[in-house]
Formats: C-alpha cells, sequence, structure tokens
C-alpha cells in the first residue's frame, strides 16, 4: 500500500489534498439544507456532513465552514432557528451538485437550478420536492472548532417526513429502496445498495443477519 506522512500531505498541491482526504474517510452522507431568511430569500446547499447525535431527543449535527465569507445557510438559521434536511437521490445529482457554486449573497439556489420549494402545513422553511426523507430542525446549539475554524451546528429534529415504502416493521428505513446517494469525497455520487442487516450485537453470541 501506498504511505503518506502528515508532512507529505501538507506538501502536496492544493486540490490534490483536498481531493484525498475528503475520500480517504469513506462514505459520507448527501443532504440538501433548506433555508429561509427573514426577508423571505430562499436558500439551498448540499452538505456531506450531517450525522446523528442521539434518538431521544432527536438530535443532528452538521459542520459548517468558516464564515471568514457570507454563508446564507448560516446566516438564515441564525435568524429563524429552523432549517431542512433533504435526502438526495440519484435524479438529483446533477442540480444538488451546483448548489455547492459560489452565488452571491441573497442569491436562491432555487431559482438556479431544477430544484424545487415545497412547503408543509404551518412550516415557513421550504423543503425540496421529490427528497425521500425530509427532516424539519430546530437550532439549538453550536460549537466552534478552533482547529480549522469550523462551526459545529446541532438541531432537534422537530418533524420528520418519509415515504412509507422505506420504513420496516421495526421502524427502520431502508434508505437504498429510495434511490438515495452517498458521496465519495467532494464531488464523487454514488448508489449504494443493501447487502445485510444484522441483529443487536450481544458478546460471546455469533452475529445474526434478519435476512438469513
Amino acid at each position: 500500500m501506498k504511505d503518506l506522512s502528515k508532512a507529505e500531505i501538507s506538501q502536496m498541491e492544493k486540490i490534490e489534498r483536498l481531493n484525498l482526504i475528503n475520500s480517504c474517510t469513506g462514505y459520507k452522507s448527501a443532504n440538501l439544507i433548506a433555508t429561509k431568511s427573514l426577508d423571505g430569500n430562499s436558500n439551498v446547499a448540499i452538505f456531506s456532513s450531517v450525522t446523528h447525535l442521539g434518538s431521544e431527543p432527536a438530535l443532528i449535527g452538521f459542520i459548517m465552514r468558516p464564515t471568514t465569507v457570507p454563508r446564507d445557510t448560516y446566516k438564515n438559521i441564525k435568524e429563524t432557528e429552523f432549517f431542512t434536511v433533504n435526502l438526495i437521490t440519484v435524479d438529483m445529482i446533477e442540480d444538488a451538485h451546483h448548489t455547492s457554486a459560489n452565488y452571491e449573497l441573497g442569491v436562491s439556489e432555487f431559482d438556479k437550478t431544477k430544484l424545487e420549494e415545497e412547503y408543509k402545513k404551518g412550516i415557513l422553511i421550504p423543503f425540496v420536492k421529490g427528497s425521500p426523507v425530509q427532516l424539519y430542525c430546530k437550532y439549538l446549539n453550536e460549537y466552534y472548532i478552533k482547529e480549522n475554524d469550523t462551526i459545529h451546528i446541532i438541531a432537534s429534529i422537530e418533524k420528520l417526513y418519509f415515504d412509507e415504502n422505506l420504513q420496516h416493521e421495526d421502524g427502520w428505513l431502508q434508505i437504498d429502496k429510495g434511490n438515495v446517494i452517498a458521496l465519495n469525497g467532494l464531488d464523487g455520487y454514488c448508489l449504494p445498495k443493501l447487502v445485510d442487516r444484522f441483529q443487536y450485537a450481544r458478546k460471546d453470541v455469533p452475529s445474526k443477519s434478519f435476512f438469513k
């Protein structure tokens, strides 16, 4: 296997280093986070850092890149406290990727792509139409990460919407049935398929598949 030291990685050309380090940790979630400003401007952007933090209460987190440049997503969340998380399907890839372009503050990526806003009763923040799993979230807290000048946003899941065809009897969502994609690095879009699912692991007991 090829090996690289921390010093060698640091000396790499920027784009090569960016691609290498963003892909070496494996597949990441791919989500569209949608927000709306107080003056009514909607925004949507792709994120690969949304993670589960807990089930009771239901919490998620994601990483916001340095705010040394304007960030509509961060600004809108701080203003309204609410946002939506929308899983990306294979037919959304091209438009979802385009939301990473650096548009001017206040320009809606919904207007620059074929992604469509979807509104639900009593909720002012848009969802992304066609997403099979959608989360309506409330900002709770943030933690500054001094090592790379990023912010870890913590939020609660206030409402959860999903295609009922994805859910098993025990509550589990089999998201590959919804053609949900994952990210390999910054720009590699993959379509994962379920290989197996195992029951709760207990010491000294062999792992048991749900399907075998």
